[in-house]
């Protein structure tokens, strides 16, 4: 096996995210440019994983069928993470996030009405998490296991996933905050990487993924429509 093509593949994707995210939030918010570099990354991303697979390693595209079961799994685990994320916010809640700050933000971006968040909920919950486990699962964690062990490609892959989200929570939350979700980023993105390695489908990783988001987003909710 040739180990510059796993190495060649993660940094031409991994930094991405990452740059898109400080060009889109950070560098040039709110502006035409920082959209357009939004939309690059965004479609470079999703793009990328599908093209190295048909043109590099000459692969099949699958639906990356739960052949293995872990739905049991999926589902423990996504209740398991999502209670560790309220007990953080219940008991830290009120010293790590300025939640006025917080609902500001949102208001900018057009989300503090039910329906649009309520649209955002379902894109996120449905979609995105769909997208993310199809790009951090399936290709950088599969690309990691070229490189390591298992469970060393499973943490490395994880901490890829997490670098972006420093990168975006920043824009919203302080440091204590940044470093706190963080870990709960890193440790659910291992999880799911975990899950991939031993179901070898992105599926279960999938629906622990969406029952994660739609906890994160009912603590929002209550953030910004219930006075919490």
């Amino acid at each position: 096996m040739k180990r510059w093509k796993p190495v060649v593949a993660l940094a031409l994707l991994v930094p991405a995210p990452s740059l898109g995210a400080l060009g889109a939030m950070i560098l040039f918010p709110d502006t035409a440019l920082g959209k357009a570099v939004f939309v690059s990354v965004k479609a470079w991303t999703l793009a990328f994983p599908a093209v190295w697979l048909l043109l590099v390693d000459k692969g099949r595209l699958s639906l990356s069928p739960a052949r293995r079961g872990g739905w049991g799994v999926a589902v423990a685990s996504g209740l398991a993470i999502s209670g560790a994320i309220l007990l953080t916010y219940w008991l830290l809640g009120d010293w790590l996030i300025d939640k006025a700050f917080f609902r500001e933000k949102i208001k900018g971006l057009g989300l503090a009405k039910p329906a649009m968040y309520a649209g955002c909920v379902a894109y996120w919950a449905l979609v995105n998490s769909v997208l993310e486990e199809y790009v951090w699962r399936w290709f950088v964690c599969a690309k990691c296991e070229e490189l390591a062990r298992p469970w060393l490609a499973a943490a490395l892959a994880a901490l890829f996933f997490t670098l972006h989200h420093i990168v975006a929570m920043s824009v919203y939350f302080g440091a204590a905050a940044v470093a706190v979700c963080s870990a709960g980023v890193f440790l659910g993105g291992l999880i799911w990487s975990l899950m991939y390695v031993r179901y070898r489908s992105v599926w279960p990783g999938c629906a622990s993924h969406a029952i994660v988001d739609l906890c994160m987003f009912a603590i929002g909710a209550w953030m910004i429509f219930g006075g919490g």
